[in-house]
């Protein structure tokens, strides 16, 4: 079994992923956008990158450690 990466070196890789950004961003592109794959082999991992560089590279993280972290910033 192989590992899961951990990032994609351009998020424009992610092929149909529909990237959000936070209510409480103030239109700056100076916070973060998060997208849930679904679709391809990398489906059901959270995807999150810069909203400053959208080409830019992408963390893929697991969704039980992304809601754990959603859940102590909360």
């Amino acid at each position: 079994m192989t590992a899961m990466p951990r990032y994609v070196p351009s998020s424009t890789r992610l092929q149909g992923a529909r990237w959000q950004r936070s209510s409480y961003s103030n239109g700056m592109n100076n916070c973060v956008e998060t997208a849930t794959l679904d679709s391809g082999p990398l489906t059901g991992l959270c995807a999150v990158r810069d909203s400053k560089n959208t080409a830019g590279p992408a963390l893929l993280i697991s969704p039980g450690p992304w809601e754990s972290f959603l859940n102590s910033i909360r």
